[in-house]
């Protein structure tokens, strides 16, 4: 459920601050030297939605269940770590099985916390990483051109179209570009993203800022915004150490500490928002008197397969889906005012699910 979004930055960005307090957890030892995360740590975090619990409400639901959000926190990078110096080939190793990559980048000024290059320059640091990334991927497609063409000479179809699209990826970062960049073909893309690039995957820009400017930004941040823009990726401006105060308080309180700073609500809602629209995702809910429950699909999947998130079975047994929207739903006050007035509707294999949808499907045992 959710996304797996990998968590990558330059030693001293605050990457292990954060995902200590996006977790809120104490695993990643955070401290103020390079090479300290020698292993990923991995959070699973429930994903905040109000919605959820209204519907809870409604249908009287016993338990309240989120969809979640894996985090994946990644060893610190330096200039090298493709070659092996730093931390290395294993470490992104790890990013590889990600849906999207988070770049933390040091938009704040501390002379108590040393950066790796002596000077705090986010953007430099954002291409220092993507260089490390794409010379990660040119090594891991040029290792496998051989065994390819060995393929091909004994005729093999599958082996011919997988290299073109290698050789396609080559050239794109032979340029000195991303993967992403790569012009590939609609019929091509799974086939593309099967080659498991690093630099093909989503990238979001999470700009760490001191308190002063967690609201608003600053001009380190805007530097990183204007390339985000430029590039189509996201950005999120979160301040490492608000959150990590935040994780200390009880709910009550964090709401007075947010509002004191200026703020509506805690980065990581933020950081899961822009993270949802960089990867065009939704949710969908059931709800019943067992539990209200959501879960997180692909935009545009289809009622059999948002059905298969649940259980495989419903979606071999697909049948038909009845479905309220989420405003009629409340409205209406559930499931059986939703029915009497006339909003309950049966959807079959083709309709596309809407974010929002509180689904209950019908299936073939």
């Amino acid at each position: 459920m959710g996304f797996k979004c990998g968590i990558v930055g330059l030693p001293n960005v605050g990457k292990s601050t954060l995902f200590n307090a996006l977790t809120e957890s104490a695993a990643a030892q955070a401290a103020n030297y390079p090479f300290c995360t020698i292993e990923p740590n991995v959070g699973d975090v429930p994903v905040p939605d109000p919605r959820l619990s209204k519907l809870s409400e409604i249908a009287k639901s016993a338990q309240t269940i989120p969809t979640r959000l894996t985090f994946v926190d990644i060893a610190g990078l330096v200039r090298g770590a493709s070659q092996g110096e730093g931390l290395g080939n294993q470490f992104l190793a790890h990013i590889r099985e990600v849906d999207a990559i988070a770049y933390v980048l040091r938009c704040f000024e501390d002379s108590d916390v040393v950066h790796v290059d002596g000077k705090v320059d986010p953007v430099a640091d954002a291409e220092t990483i993507e260089t490390e990334l794409m010379l990660a991927d040119l090594e891991s497609l040029e290792r496998r051109v051989p065994a390819l063409e060995k393929k091909i000479r004994g005729q093999d179809k599958e082996a011919k179209e997988t290299l073109a699209l290698l050789e396609r990826a080559l050239l794109t970062l032979r340029e000195g570009k991303p993967a992403r960049l790569a012009i590939v073909d609609e019929e091509d893309r799974k086939a593309f993203d099967t080659l498991g690039l690093l630099t093909s995957k989503p990238i979001l820009y999470v700009c760490n800022v001191d308190e002063a400017a967690a609201a608003s930004g600053n001009a380190l941040s805007d530097a990183v915004r204007q390339r985000a823009e430029n590039e189509g990726a996201g950005v999120v401006i979160i301040s490492a150490k608000i959150e990590s105060e935040l994780v200390e308080l009880e709910a009550e309180e964090r709401q007075s500490y947010l509002s004191d700073l200026g703020l509506e609500e805690p980065g990581l809602n933020r950081l899961i928002r822009e993270g949802y629209r960089l990867l065009d995702l939704l949710t969908y809910f059931t709800a019943g008197p067992k539990d209200a429950r959501a879960w997180t699909i692909e935009r545009g999947t289809r009622a059999p397969q948002a059905a298969g998130v649940i259980h495989t079975d419903f979606e071999k047994g697909f049948i038909r889906a009845e479905t309220i929207a989420y405003d009629d739903y409340v409205e209406l006050g559930g499931e059986a005012g939703a029915r009497d007035a006339g909003k309950l509707r049966l959807e079959g294999k083709d309709y596309v699910v809407k974010d929002g949808d509180v689904l209950h499907f019908r299936f073939a045992n």
